[in-house]
């Protein structure tokens, strides 16, 4: 199966089709009138689909088991043919196309097999995914593409030769997988004016983003916190709640960490850990979400 353990969990909807086709008006009617020998077509067959979805990951060796939050079926009827919608709703991390098509599937497979005595000229075609949302493709497009960033890696061993830097190239990486521009990329020791002097720096420069790694833990040479907060304007604890939390579901240590994200003017200003798996999964839980920041600067509504 996929790795999805570095996904963000977020409402994730499908909207699949099926459509049932029968062979003479006569059908319809039956259906309709609620006259068909095996029991109402539609309430059985919509309930035959509600438990398909569930058993969809039984099924299919690939597919995550996921909580299955909300399922509707809709039947619309036009002439002898019954498109079927089933739409699925998860929060979870991963989508569910699959659930609403083997449901849409399911319901109307169920429906060829009560019709059959009475229609022997049933067809089932089109299943196909109507629409789907809320997977990181809804959110990317939404975004500026001229976004520049500077990478600091503050690190006394680093900066000394004495270790490669492996965390700010994760945050490139991430970056550069989001349409980010990197202006710089600089290794830095842990010296509090040093810190600042590159924030103040890059700001001026009109840099969009200062993302900062190493110096946010506990030890004696951590400052980066102290240095980066007498500069903001605003702090943003909703991003620093994010990453701590999307961090502790993989690792107690997380709360130890001490992130830092805030605002100086319209440059957002970020502290993340000095570790790469820490660097890498706190840009996993905020990009490219974040990044509607940039038009919350500008007067922009949360939609």
């Amino acid at each position: 199966m996929v790795d999805i353990t570095n996904k963000t969990t977020t409402l994730r909807t499908a909207v699949a089709q099926a459509i049932l086709k029968v062979s003479k008006p006569e059908t319809i009617r039956a259906i309709e009138n609620d006259t068909v020998p095996k029991g109402n077509v539609f309430a059985m067959s919509k309930a035959a689909g509600l438990l398909g979805v569930k058993r969809t990951p039984d099924i299919l060796p690939d597919c995550h088991p996921l909580p299955i939050e909300f399922t509707g079926v809709e039947y619309n009827v036009n002439g002898l043919e019954i498109t079927v919608l089933f739409t699925v709703k998860t929060i979870y991390k991963t989508g569910v196309e699959v659930e609403a098509m083997h449901g849409a599937s399911v319901v109307a497979l169920n429906m060829y097999d009560m019709l059959k005595p009475i229609d022997k000229g049933i067809e089932i075609h089109a299943i196909k995914l109507l629409s789907k949302k809320g997977g990181k493709s809804d959110f990317r497009d939404k975004f500026r593409k001229d976004l520049t960033a500077a990478v600091v890696v503050c690190s006394d061993s680093i900066s000394a030769g004495h270790k490669e830097d492996k965390a700010g190239k994760a945050i490139i990486n991430k970056l550069e997988s989001c349409d980010v521009n990197i202006s710089e990329y600089v290794i830095i020791p842990d010296e509090i004016d040093v810190i600042q002097e590159k924030v103040k720096s890059y700001q001026k420069q009109g840099i969009d983003m200062v993302i900062y790694t190493g110096g946010t833990g506990l030890s004696g040479r951590d400052v980066t916190p102290e240095a980066l907060i007498p500069l903001l304007d605003r702090r943003i604890p909703g991003i620093e709640e994010a990453i701590r939390n999307y961090g502790q579901d993989k690792t107690p240590f997380s709360m130890l960490s001490r992130s830092v994200a805030g605002t100086i003017e319209d440059t957002l200003v970020l502290a993340l850990p000095g570790s790469t798996n820490g660097a890498k999964e706190s840009m996993d839980a905020i990009f490219p979400s974040v990044l509607h920041i940039f038009r919350i600067l500008k007067g922009a509504r949360h939609d």
